[in-house]
């Protein structure tokens, strides 16, 4: 699953994306990983930059979290309640082909 945000979203005086990542720890999930982007547009069509020149208190940030379907799904209504309607949420089909302490070994 992959939630793209701004940088200046906030749930509660707290980073929106640190509040996600701590309630998929909580619930349990395999991993999530913030990634900051240094460039790009949402749904506002207003482009956020990085570039010294016009430098942006918004950039793009995305929350990776994986683990099964079931309960990449489970944690949806956690989302719900976080984000809102005006927010992308998306949801891939992966394979696992490397995993730590699996030894290599597809999941």
């Amino acid at each position: 699953m992959t939630v793209y945000l701004g940088e200046s979203d906030t749930w509660r005086h707290r980073p929106l994306h640190t509040e996600i990542v701590h309630r998929a720890h909580a619930a349990g999930l395999a991993g999530a990983s913030v990634f900051h982007g240094v460039e790009g547009f949402g749904a506002s069509s207003v482009v956020h930059t990085a570039r010294l020149l016009s430098l942006s208190e918004d950039l793009p940030v995305a929350v990776v979290i994986v683990d099964t379907e079931e309960r990449v799904r489970a944690f949806l209504p956690t989302l719900d309640e976080l984000l809102g309607e005006d927010r992308l949420v998306v949801l891939d089909e992966v394979q696992v082909v490397r995993r730590p302490g699996g030894g290599g070994r597809p999941a």
